[in-house]
């Protein structure tokens, strides 16, 4: 249970951060307070978590005819809808949600592919018996 729980809080601090980093990027999204970050990055992950999948389902034929690319319309409604929902946390237009979602989630999968999470598993190879060590 705890590597699911520090699996969960190191996202949320992965998305927070990205939305925090977005925030000083783009000129049109503004995030009055910690407490604004916080809210906003629980509520992005939330709805990437449970509002994504339905919505890229019920847009399935959309997001094949461009080829995946509707998901990107999809992440920019969801993170204006976010701001709708979070006092403290504006985006003055779609455009602006549009490519600081790009912007949030690519930090978001570089700084998720460097921080540890619970599903991270070392393999070590035994010594292989059949290799002879020659001695001079």
């Amino acid at each position: 249970m705890f590597d699911n729980l520090a699996g969960f809080f190191i996202q949320w601090a992965i998305t927070a951060f990205s939305l925090w980093g977005a925030s000083l990027v783009f000129k049109g999204i503004r995030i009055s307070s910690t407490s604004a970050l916080i809210v906003a990055a629980l509520l992005l992950g939330f709805a990437n978590a449970v509002l994504r999948p339905l919505l890229v389902l019920l847009t399935l034929p959309l997001t094949l005819i461009t080829l995946g690319l509707f998901v990107l319309v999809i992440n920019a409604l969801l993170l204006m809808l976010v701001a709708k929902v979070v006092s403290g946390f504006t985006i003055s237009g779609f455009w602006t949600a549009f490519f600081a979602s790009l912007f949030i989630s690519i930090l978001s999968i570089a700084l998720g592919t460097l921080a540890p999470n619970a599903e991270t598993t070392i393999y070590r190879l035994p010594p292989n018996p059949s290799v002879q060590t020659i001695s001079a």
